[in-house]
């Protein structure tokens, strides 16, 4: 059955001569995986290849059959046409770190509307904000992902608890007792963020580098102590050294 869908490219290896197998985050579907024969040859008018790069939008027609490993795509065109995420390096490494992200913590074959309009939106805002005011991206997506997936720190941070504890998920009493162990000014700044309705309040909220590359490594242990699909962040090193 044909059907219209949109889709946020995942990965995409190679596949025979001219052939790619790409992983592909969709509205209706969730994370589908598709075989596009023949995109890599001559004969493809214009770079159709190129768009199927970690991040790009695409607006799908498909031929989806339930319980088949490989989905058929029929048509496929540019939903949007990136003017500056494939060309600046910080936000290129800011997009493929929310891939990888996506890829962690998305189960397969399951439609997770909320989550891919969530990310649709925040690449297009993502290309469209200035380079100077990328840098508190990363923590944004991985809190807001992580929260509509019912990953939440619990309480608040407070005079009663003022600690917070990665392996228990939430603000304590009492400090503890194995590491990480993360300092006040870290607990407090990460609360403005957990409390931050939207990207242009998270913008607004002054950090350096060496504090948003600690917290999001505070975020990601969370995760890992509480998902057992998240693992180590590959990217995570690339995204440190350009928001520096």
């Amino acid at each position: 059955m044909l059907q219209k869908t949109q889709g946020i490219v995942l990965r995409s290896v190679k596949y025979g001569e001219t052939s790619l197998i790409t992983t592909i985050f969709t509205d209706h579907f969730g994370i589908e995986s598709y075989m596009i024969k023949g995109v890599r040859t001559a004969k493809m008018s214009g770079n159709k290849a190129g768009l199927f790069q970690p991040a790009t939008l695409l607006d799908l027609v498909v031929n989806h059959q339930q319980q088949r490993s490989l989905q058929h795509l029929k048509e496929f065109e540019a939903a949007t046409i990136y003017q500056t995420i494939q060309e600046d390096v910080a936000k290129n490494a800011v997009a493929l770190f929310s891939i990888e992200l996506l890829l962690r913590l998305l189960p397969e074959n399951a439609p997770m509307q909320e989550i891919f309009e969530f990310a649709f939106a925040y690449f297009n805002v993502l290309d469209k904000t200035p380079h100077q005011d990328i840098g508190n991206f990363p923590l944004y997506f991985i809190i807001m992902c992580s929260h509509r997936m019912g990953f939440e720190l619990k309480g608040d941070y407070n005079a009663e608890t003022p600690y917070l504890n990665l392996h228990e998920g939430g603000y304590t009493a009492h400090p503890p007792a194995l590491p990480p162990f993360i300092p006040e000014s870290d607990v407090r700044i990460l609360t403005q963020l957990l409390h931050a309705p939207d990207i242009e309040t998270f913008k607004q909220i002054a950090m350096n580098g060496t504090m948003r590359a600690r917290l999001l490594e505070w975020y990601i242990a969370f995760l890992q102590q509480h998902s057992q699909h998240m693992g180590n962040i590959r990217s995570l090193s690339v995204l440190h050294t350009v928001l520096h």
